[in-house]
């Protein structure tokens, strides 16, 4: 199958195409420091360059894009029609990256926090950055969902959202409390 873009058309898209500072990036990073934490972007002296390294928790987040990365089961990663095996080896030298990655962090006793892109899309984000927040718990910390992430009627969206993040780390209540 040929391409719909002449070559000059489709190397200009993959040019404006970015590895840091990515719209999941910046909603993660803009959560974090809107709830009092201070981290460092890619730090160079890490494996894989982390998007954000909070030194403080010995913990990397690392903001996967989908196709970048290859999130099975996802619907944001669809191999491309055209040159299908050049787009599968890139995908899976990635993949590979990212164990190499994983495995040398774990051995520096980092804790490793993954989010991908589909995790912070509407519907998601809210239970995301909740879990997030959970995951780095064992801190005192205060959160709030403003309306630079979530939108209208934060009071309804962070009371349902808190219940829907305990119901879903604690496998409790089947629907959410009429109460609100």
């Amino acid at each position: 199958m040929t391409d719909v873009h002449s070559k000059a058309v489709r190397s200009y898209n993959m040019s404006q195409i970015k590895g840091k500072n990515t719209k999941p990036e910046l909603i993660v990073r803009s959560f974090l420091h809107q709830n009092g934490f201070r981290f460092r972007l890619h730090c160079k002296d890490l494996p894989g360059k982390p998007d954000i390294v909070l030194k403080k928790y010995k913990t990397v987040v690392l903001v996967h894009g989908c196709f970048w990365h290859g999130h099975k089961g996802c619907k944001y990663f669809v191999v491309p029609k055209t040159r299908q095996q050049w787009w599968l080896d890139k995908i899976n030298r990635n993949k590979v990256k990212d164990a190499e990655s994983y495995k040398e962090l774990i051995d520096q006793n980092w804790k490793i926090i993954t989010i991908w892109e589909c995790e912070l899309k509407k519907g998601k984000i809210e239970i995301t950055l909740v879990k997030l927040l959970n995951q780095l718990s064992g801190q005192a910390f205060t959160f709030s969902l403003t309306s630079s992430t979530t939108g209208a009627s934060p009071y309804l969206r962070i009371a349902s959202t808190i219940w829907a993040a305990t119901a879903l780390t604690t496998g409790t209540a089947t629907e959410f409390p009429n109460c609100l």
